[in-house]
């Protein structure tokens, strides 16, 4: 009698179907604006903060669980604390990836005639683990609860100074005019809506970041190509999400959350339909994002040092 063998666990597979179970609801729970415990990224328990599609994962449990701390940490981590986990909480899983080096030995990268065969080749893999957050976790010292830090007020359809001086001194042309917001391959500048536009300046950033990661997709950037894009098929729908989370992770930085100007069923529909065919999806594009990010941020501190620079 044969034995019934247990399915492996795929967390790819069990992440996308929880992001897209949250979707179906009709909501972006990361968009909900919030800083934890003073810090606006989750933390690990040495108090790194966590990039890519950890960082997108780990928000949006925080926001949805409703948790005040920005700490997250495994459970022998939580042990080595000589705290506990309480009884009945549930974990999160999270992955990570690694390297493995197979020689070309080996047998089964023996090909005849095969010059590579001589050569070690590298492999990338994923893997995945739990962790809790610190609201999960009794016995922990005081410092996993930091106090949070106070809202700070904005004007209405005013300049936020710090947010705006990061925006002005990225070296991609934004034009400020009529209503819609969009990023124009042909002329390569990105248009935006007058902040007088938005009753909150940070939905303004938000938007502009949006479309500023669009404009990091050009070839002589960082030449992320989906294939062929017209408005509603699949490559666009994956470069609204890469915009998404770039614009997510940007806020994290600076202040404010991901928006859009239109947000409706076309647009949640983008995310589902690439998730639902592609279970890899999302942690491809959570690291394009965190390079567009990155980009965008790198941009900035550059154009900000020429000001000084020329200042002095």
């Amino acid at each position: 009698m044969a034995r019934s063998r247990t399915p492996k666990f795929d967390a790819s597979e069990v992440i996308t179907n929880e992001i897209i179970r949250i979707i179906e609801r009709g909501v972006l729970p990361w968009r909900k604006p919030w800083t934890t415990g003073g810090s606006s990224r989750p933390l690990r328990v040495g108090g790194e903060p966590y990039q890519g599609v950890n960082n997108f994962l780990l928000t949006m449990r925080t926001v949805m669980a409703g948790h005040s701390s920005p700490f997250w940490m495994t459970l022998p981590q939580a042990n080595a604390l000589d705290a506990k986990v309480r009884k009945g909480e549930k974990s999160s899983v999270v992955v990570y990836y690694g390297q493995s080096r197979r020689d070309a030995g080996d047998e089964d990268d023996r090909s005849d005639g095969d010059d590579r065969s001589e050569e070690a080749r590298i492999f990338r893999f994923q893997k995945s683990y739990r962790v809790f957050n610190a609201c999960q976790i009794e016995g922990l010292p005081d410092s996993f609860y930091p106090d949070p830090e106070p809202a700070l007020e904005h004007p209405q359809s005013e300049p936020i100074p710090h947010m705006q001086a990061f925006f002005d001194a990225i070296d991609i042309t934004t034009v400020f005019t009529g209503t819609e917001a969009y990023y124009l391959p042909p002329v390569d500048k990105v248009y935006m809506p007058s902040i007088t536009r938005f009753q909150d300046p940070r939905n303004f950033y938000g938007v502009w970041a949006h479309e500023l990661a669009h404009a990091t997709k050009a070839p002589h950037r960082l030449n992320r190509d989906f294939g062929y894009s017209k408005f509603g098929n699949t490559s666009y729908a994956r470069e609204e999400i890469v915009a998404e989370l770039t614009s997510v992770f940007l806020g994290q930085t600076l202040g404010f959350t991901a928006h859009t100007l239109e947000m409706n069923a076309a647009y949640l529909h983008n995310w589902l339909r690439v998730l639902r065919s592609d279970k890899g999806a999302i942690f491809r594009h959570a690291a394009d994002a965190q390079r567009a990010c990155d980009y965008l941020i790198v941009r900035s501190e550059t154009g900000r040092a020429g000001r000084s620079a020329e200042a002095a």
